[in-house]
């Protein structure tokens, strides 16, 4: 019985589910199909994590980052000096402010 995901996968998904006596059914994203499927996979990920809270979870929403960053040439130290600026505009997240409504 064939399972369908149409999504982006780590590198190794292919060879495991061969492993497991399956056959994996893919092909390789060309750069535009790439960029948004890691889109994608980010806010998939941040949603595993808003849901589960692990760190695991929050493992995955970093490697997808990274392989963002890599796509792009670009460091974390590019978002972390984009962090430091917005943080230093609007502020952090320390105090744990709920912005209920403004009236």
């Amino acid at each position: 019985m064939a399972r369908e995901y149409d999504k982006l996968v780590r590198d190794d998904i292919p060879r495991i589910v061969r492993e497991s006596g399956e056959t994996p059914v893919v092909h390789v994203a060309d750069d535009e199909e790439f960029d948004r499927r890691l889109r994608e996979k980010l806010v998939e990920e941040a949603e595993e994590f808003a849901e589960s809270g692990r760190v695991e979870e929050l493992a995955d929403v970093y490697a997808v980052v990274d392989a963002v960053l890599a796509r792009r040439d670009e460091d974390w130290e590019t978002v972390e000096t984009a962090a430091r600026e917005k943080a230093a505009e609007r502020g952090g997240f320390e105090d744990g402010v709920v912005l209920e409504r403004v009236e």
